[in-house]
């Protein structure tokens, strides 16, 4: 028995020595994958550094593009389109106005009367209706009328203070046009490609306004077509309405653009006659500056590399909201890949390009709660992650939080680059004020992005020109509803759209 006992203890022994060091070797590994994580997050930071030197050298490429692409056509990669806008609204403006934007698979009309610097907007309304995805890929005649019937029905359903306004005077339409165009007029431009899905071939080359006007025509509309600008100059036209300190206006959405007003007479590329105003509005295509100077890693190098344009729109890749997401994936992948970040096997929906959404970043980005639960169902949801640590969950906010803070850091070394060239980057004797109009989806609803490119600009502003705008500024009308300096608007773009076709015919 004293034998049998010995032997049992001896194979015992054993058996905890092993389990023991199976243990140890499952810590060990699992220490080793941990630190392969922090590794490559660590690495991802760096390399997405923004120091304030860094964004300043942005901000002066950026000014010396825009002054390349004002010489000459092609002179830069910023295109720093003429947008024949030499006169934004002021307030004043009085009489009932239409607008139509179609900026992608949906498109709105509106209506507006404007009672001057007293009266404001007295009435508006609008309607919004979505492109048959048939239309997208069909022919020019087909998505034009369809357009245009829709908008005879919103004439037709008009109310009778509207008839007796427009009576004896025939109807004007602002035309929001949110894709590539030359602009050779206030009014007229030919489509130089489509995006966004849309892919119809008879219309490219042909002016867009001619288009509608012919569509028109054939629905029986009594309409002309008085304006065509792109989202980002409603943008800048809703600010001036707002406010008459407004000089530049900034869209962070899906995409991104910028466009600010500039001097007729610092625009070499300009051979018409100077307008009355001596400025002119200018549309940047700020969305495909390249710089050196850009905090590239891999991961964005990929995605250029695989996306539909490689080697166009870099800034838009790192800045706006079709990207961050994405760029967030392309990271977690490399984690689940190289250090087992979501354990031995490598989540399949993980492999999906753009599964993961910016908004959806957006919202484990701002998870408040103590065990992240926003950030578990999100991974639960969309990926498939069954199962994670509150440990591997504060790593995804962190991933997050590297992804936006870059990106906003970059749009603010943008709007100083523009401000450097406008020359209202430093104080003046005057005093006047710079008044920024934001608009976008990603600026609106991503708080966490927002708030960190409203504190860079006051950061690469400097304390002494922080100092003089803050002695001059007043509480603006935004999604905050508190100053920032410069101080920021939400624009009211889409009525501002009918509007610029009264000032600049």
């Amino acid at each position: 028995m004293g034998k049998v006992a010995v032997g049992a203890a001896v194979i015992g022994a054993a058996a905890v020595v092993g389990v023991a060091a199976l243990v140890v070797r499952q810590r060990m590994k699992s220490s080793g994958r941990w630190a392969r994580c922090m590794a490559i997050v660590k690495e991802f930071e760096e390399k997405c550094g923004t120091p304030e030197g860094k964004l300043k050298q942005i901000a002066d490429a950026m000014t010396v593009e825009m002054h390349a692409g004002l010489a000459s056509e092609g002179g830069s990669k910023l295109k720093m389109l003429i947008s024949y806008v030499d006169n934004l609204p002021t307030g004043d403006e009085e009489g009932v106005f239409y607008a139509l934007d179609l900026g992608g698979t949906n498109f709105r009309v509106l209506r507006v009367q404007l009672g001057g610097k007293e009266g404001g907007i007295v009435h508006q309304e609008f309607a919004e209706a979505s492109i048959p995805p048939e239309l997208m890929s069909g022919t020019s005649e087909a998505l034009f009328d369809y357009i245009a019937e829709k908008l005879a029905n919103f004439v037709d359903e008009e109310e009778q203070i509207f008839h007796d306004l427009a009576s004896g005077r025939q109807r004007e339409l602002g035309f929001t046009f949110s894709f590539p165009v030359m602009q050779t007029s206030i009014n007229s431009g030919n489509l130089i490609r489509w995006t966004k899905g849309f892919s119809i071939d008879d219309t490219v080359g042909q002016d867009v306004v001619g288009e509608l006007t012919k569509a028109l025509k054939r629905k029986g509309v009594e309409m002309r077509v008085a304006a065509l600008v792109n989202d980002t100059i409603g943008t800048l036209a809703g600010g001036r309405y707002t406010s008459n300190d407004v000089a530049l206006a900034v869209i962070l959405g899906t995409g991104t653009n910028a466009a600010y007003v500039e001097r007729a007479q610092a625009i070499p590329k300009w051979h018409g006659p100077l307008p009355k105003s001596g400025e002119m509005v200018i549309n940047m295509e700020w969305g495909n500056f390249r710089s050196s100077h850009l905090p590239l890693t891999e991961y964005d190098h990929t995605l250029d590399i695989e996306s539909l344009n490689p080697g166009e729109q870099i800034f838009e890749k790192l800045t706006s909201g079709m990207y961050l997401g994405e760029i967030l994936r392309r990271v977690l992948l490399k984690l689940a890949e190289e250090a087992s970040f979501f354990g031995d096997e490598v989540p399949a929906k993980l492999k999906i390009p753009f599964v993961l959404r910016t908004p959806e970043m957006s919202a484990m980005h701002q998870d408040t709660s103590s065990d992240l639960r926003v950030v578990d169902e999100k991974l639960k949801n969309i990926l498939e992650i069954s199962s994670t640590s509150l440990k591997t969950r504060r790593v995804v906010v962190e991933l997050c939080n590297i992804v936006a803070t870059r990106g906003a850091r970059l749009a603010a070394a943008g709007i100083l680059g523009i401000l450097k060239k406008m020359g209202r980057d430093t104080t003046n004797e005057s005093g006047k004020k710079t008044v920024i109009a934001m608009d976008g989806g990603l600026y609106e609803h991503y708080t966490e992005y927002r708030k960190c490119l409203e504190n860079t600009v006051s950061e690469l502003l400097g304390p002494k020109t922080r100092r003089a705008f803050s002695s001059s500024t007043r509480t603006m009308v935004r999604a905050s509803a508190r100053p920032f300096l410069p101080p920021l608007i939400r624009s009211t773009s889409m009525r501002s759209r009918a509007v610029v076709a009264l000032r600049n015919h």
